[in-house]
């Protein structure tokens, strides 16, 4: 399959790209052809093959609640694909999400300003002032995951539903109308916080489902971007 090619923000200069990619159990959810994870990892591929292309240096943050793989940015097609390969193989030790101690990690290996994209559902905590001081001192793009299952539940009587991070096992009763309102109003909530969590620390958002090209909406972002610029 061909990778689109992306010029980021039409600059010349040399640009160190971050791909800070969540690898946390909820990443784990999918129920269209693609998981959350495997999207995100489609996603930071992308942007790694134009990165090279556009010849950046590119590193990587592969982190659950803790920051599991630091890769240093650098050139070259070696590199590249030696990033790709880590993010269709690697294993996490964890299933819990810190986005807060990821982008705390990204401020204290990386002095250089970057172009930083936060790969991620953001089904995380307090994390909204970590986001406001790292948009200060680099160029944060955050993209956020979600799945068209994760907003509704199936009519189908008493449904468990394993909560992917804890392993908590809930029981919904999915034939009940008020139920799934209830289900379907409290992740509209929750997904809607974190986009104005983003908004507020005054990051651009691209927003990404399973069932989403997750390379058209990269490249009509960066038109829009482009546009505006």
């Amino acid at each position: 399959m061909g990778r689109p090619y992306i010029k980021l923000y039409g600059e010349e200069r040399e640009l160190v790209v971050m791909l800070l990619v969540d690898m946390s159990g909820s990443c784990g959810f999918g129920t269209t052809d693609n998981l959350k994870k495997e999207t995100a990892v489609e996603i930071a591929s992308i942007l790694a093959f134009n990165a090279i292309r556009n010849s950046d240096k590119v590193g990587a943050i592969l982190f659950t609640d803790v920051v599991e793989k630091y890769i240093p940015p650098k050139k070259g097609s070696a590199h590249v694909w030696r990033v790709i390969k880590e993010f269709f193989t690697f294993e996490p030790r964890n299933r819990g999400t810190d986005i807060k101690n990821a982008v705390q990690y990204l401020g204290r290996v990386l002095r250089k300003r970057t172009v930083a994209f936060l790969i991620s559902d953001y089904l995380s905590a307090d994390y909204s002032f970590s986001l406001k001081i790292a948009s200060k001192k680099h160029e944060l793009i955050g993209i956020l995951l979600s799945d068209p299952g994760e907003f509704n539940l199936p009519e189908k009587g008493i449904l468990p539903a394993c909560d992917m991070e804890t392993g908590e096992l809930l029981f919904f009763d999915a034939s009940s109308k008020k139920t799934r309102q209830q289900f379907e109003s409290s992740r509209v909530v929750e997904y809607n916080n974190s986009l104005e969590i983003l908004k507020s620390s005054d990051i651009d958002c691209i927003e990404i489902s399973t069932a989403d090209s997750a390379a058209d909406a990269l490249i009509k972002y960066f038109r829009y971007r482009e546009k505006k610029r």
